[in-house]
């Protein structure tokens, strides 16, 4: 069986979950149920990232201990999810033992190869972003992000030997052999490379919160090298590794663009470093603004994914994120557009049209006496007529673009191919006109029910990675049974409806917002 491993970055507990979290998350998920859908065997990793300066001193302005400070705020992050129907494999904490033992094997191996050793650094360091920073990355001295002057750090650390793996990262970043995605962060990534670039800190001395060094207790491991370790320590790197060794290397490492570097240079090196193969896409979304405006406190934009889920619903709230702009660049979230797009594409789209082919087919194929269609005896509620395969090639078509949208990891194009879709059924119904044919031509009424019901099978089939509630409720409605065990193969094919199956009215599946 086909195997597919995909990360989401682990999110810092210091952080309330807001809607760029819940963004990298979705998308995550919505690929790894793709995968499930194709009979993969999928492993897909998210957690928390609860270590480091930032989050004990955020713990002692809140009166508490750091690990009950942790347990609070990580519990926020794994409720966000399940109210979006987030399908994670392994939720990872970094605070557990399972890390713990699997960052003091990583830490152990480097030590052995020789790649690890002692000298005193001086640096700027912001505690914001819990890492060192240059001069040329401060704007008028201050950090950027922060807005706060960073503190001139010295200690004596211990460092990797990072500098002597650029000439092999250049080459297997330059030929594909690690591929980072978009292209124009594969680019950049190059760019840093030529720049030049030192060996790292991998330890901290002053801080009090962390995993101890295995072979140095008076310094703690620095949180952003102990946090990508939590892709292996995620499937039993250091304990069990029957999952390490049956999902390692990751098909996909998905992030925002800020991490970018950590993940695109600083962990292949590791991983090179103690004989690991190195993952086979790194993937750095872009960023987004609010109505024009970078999320910030002060601005009191920041938009928590509780409120979009009580106000549209999780699976409406997964599709109109993915569908703002094209996954992989910078874009703008129009707040006060989201409930416009809800119901023109959900209400008034895939709503309205599953609502009235369902009505239709209980129409004219139902037990009120006689079919208005070749005068078949119906069912209760209403039953799929003879089998008809006009659309077959259209939707094959439809299909390739839908799987080369998947594997491209172009989820706003998969959102267009729905919704093309949906338009295409729409306009098939308004040139039909099923009500004037159940008066004039009942054999025609049996080709164009069957072909609607279909492509509303496939249209189910398609958002099922994206709105997985709503997409089980229509081949509930549909009379699928069982449609998640079969073959992906058999399941695309036109034609999957069979004739007399039971068919049922639609509840409202996306209720029109009047605001």
């Amino acid at each position: 069986m086909s195997k597919f491993y995909i990360t989401t970055p682990i999110y810092y507990v210091n952080d309330q979950p807001h809607i760029g979290h819940a963004y990298t998350t979705i998308a995550a998920d919505v690929l790894a149920r793709y995968h499930r859908l194709k009979g993969e065997e999928v492993f897909f990793l998210t957690g928390t990232d609860e270590h480091g300066s930032k989050v004990f001193g955020s713990a002692q302005e809140a009166g508490q201990e750091p690990q009950a400070f942790c347990d609070e705020n990580s519990a926020k992050f794994q409720m966000v999810w399940d109210r979006l129907n987030i399908a994670n494999d392994y939720f990872l904490r970094t605070t557990s033992i399972e890390h713990k033992k699997g960052v003091a094997k990583f830490l152990n191996e480097l030590k052995d190869a020789g790649l690890i050793y002692q000298s005193d650094y001086t640096g700027l360091y912001c505690t914001g972003c819990e890492k060192f920073v240059t001069e040329k990355e401060l704007v008028g001295g201050l950090c950027p992000d922060h807005k706060k002057e960073p503190e001139v750090l010295k200690e004596r650390n211990y460092f990797f030997k990072f500098n002597q793996y650029l000439p092999k990262l250049l080459k297997l970043i330059d030929n594909g052999e690690l591929k980072i995605l978009p292209a124009n962060k594969k680019n950049e990534v190059l760019g840093l490379i030529k720049q030049g670039l030192t060996d790292f800190s991998i330890s901290r001395e002053s801080v009090k919160w962390g995993i101890k060094i295995p072979f140095d207790d008076s310094q703690v491991v620095y949180v952003w090298v102990e946090a990508l370790m939590n892709y292996v320590t995620g499937l039993g790197y250091g304990g069990d590794e029957s999952n390490f060794n049956k999902f390692w290397p990751a098909d996909i490492h998905l992030m925002a663009k800020d991490i970018l570097k950590f993940h695109a240079l600083y962990w292949p090196a590791l991983l090179l470093a103690v004989g690991l193969p190195l993952p086979k896409v790194i993937f750095a979304h872009g960023f987004f603004t609010i109505d024009g405006e970078k999320m910030s406190k002060t601005l009191g934009n920041i938009i928590d994914p509780n409120v979009l889920i009580d106000e549209l619903g999780s699976d409406a709230v997964r599709y109109l994120l993915l569908s703002q702009f094209p996954f992989g660049a910078d874009g703008d979230v129009k707040a006060s557009s989201l409930a416009i797009l809800y119901n023109a594409d959900l209400a008034n789209g895939i709503g309205n049209l599953t609502s009235r082919v369902l009505a239709m087919a209980e129409k004219y194929f139902s037990d009120r006496g006689k079919s208005q269609a070749r005068g078949r005896q119906g069912v209760s509620g209403g039953q799929v007529p003879a089998k008809d395969f006009e659309f077959s090639d259209e939707v094959a078509g439809i299909w390739h673009q839908y799987q080369t949208a998947m594997k491209n990891f172009q989820l706003d194009q998969v959102i267009e191919i729905i919704r093309k879709l949906n338009a295409f059924a729409d306009s098939y119904v308004e040139r039909q006109k099923p009500w004037e044919l159940a008066k004039s031509d009942p054999d025609q009424l049996v080709k164009v029910i069957y072909n609607l019901l279909e492509i509303i099978r496939h249209l189910a089939l398609m958002i099922y990675p994206v709105m997985p509630t709503v997409a089980e409720k229509i081949m509930t409605n549909l009379g699928q049974a069982d449609w998640l065990e079969r073959d992906f193969k058999e399941l695309i094919d036109w034609g999957g409806l069979e004739p007399g199956t039971k068919v049922t009215k639609s509840e409202a599946l996306f209720p029109r917002l009047e605001k």
